[in-house]
């Protein structure tokens, strides 16, 4: 770890930390706190994803519906009107959006196939936009000046690594430059993040033997052809999985790469100085 103390957190005049864990956890609110009252510079994977790696496609996801239109294809053709995604930090919904969900056509679901095409194109861009972290480091402080950095990154972090392998060439990078810091939650947060995901759901990636399995699951469960899936209802199913899944593979990346904080005690970091104390609270602790 690039701090191995709690001292030499405290002392150092540059702070990168890379925060994980699953969504609605505290990621985005901290790095946003940290930006807007202290000297720090917030690179967010998701904006990253959504904009350099998969915007072109989320776009052109959008023409394509607004083709079937014949008013809005008409304008379209002439370049009368201009459609374009209008992702932030905070609203990831062009990107779920995107990545869709498969079941019933009716009920706005993709095949299954084409499901996993995308999942696929989040995998590669999810990587991408990681290893962007280490040059955003460089970006950060020769454009801007910013000595403080913090990587808000996916709760799909975990799926793109190996957290057990010591020589991991993703996790090896992020770390050389980066605290990582794992936001951990309890089952009580469990309910509360499928009952947001229903009503907001987050980017997802899963693991295609995963993803598989998932599916093969639910049809046999519920007795129900493919293309009669209700896309709700096993995105429901399958994100409860997903985070009793992830569980470990976070924990084994605290254990190997970085420490851990719990989302309670993130949630009363109301300041730079609280969350300096937060991360020193636990550098002590490890």
């Amino acid at each position: 770890m690039i701090y191995e103390t709690a001292q030499a957190w405290r002392d150092a005049k540059a702070k990168k930390v890379l925060l994980f864990g699953m969504s609605g956890l505290g990621k985005t609110h901290v790095s946003n706190m940290l930006r807007d009252e202290g000297e720090w510079f917030h690179y967010s994977v998701d904006y990253r994803i959504g904009t350099r790696y998969m915007g072109e496609l989320i776009s052109d996801n959008f023409k394509r519906e607004a083709m079937k239109n014949p008013f809005l294809r008409e304008l379209l053709l002439t370049d009368s009107v201009y459609i374009a995604s209008n992702i932030t930090f905070e609203n990831l919904a062009p990107l779920s959006t995107y990545l869709g969900k498969p079941g019933d056509p009716a009920k706005g679901g993709l095949p299954f196939e084409e499901y996993l095409e995308r999942q696929e194109q989040h995998r590669d861009a999810e990587i991408a936009a990681l290893y962007d972290t280490v040059r955003y480091i460089t970006r950060a402080k020769s454009l801007y000046n910013y000595d403080n950095f913090v990587c808000d990154s996916g709760g799909s972090i975990c799926e793109v690594v190996d957290p057990e392998d010591r020589e991991d060439p993703l996790l090896t990078a992020l770390s050389e430059n980066l605290l990582m810091v794992w936001i951990e939650g309890s089952e009580a947060h469990t309910e509360e993040l499928v009952r947001r995901f229903v009503r907001a759901p987050k980017p997802m990636y899963y693991q295609p033997e995963t993803l598989q399995s998932y599916w093969r699951d639910y049809l046999a469960k519920n007795d129900v052809a493919p293309d009669k899936v209700d896309p709700d209802d096993f995105m429901r199913a399958t994100y409860a999985k997903a985070l009793h899944h992830r569980q470990p593979l976070y924990q084994a990346m605290a254990r190997n790469w970085g420490i851990t904080v719990a989302a309670d005690d993130v949630a009363r970091v109301r300041s730079p100085e609280d969350f300096d104390d937060l991360i020193a609270t636990a550098l002590e602790a490890r």
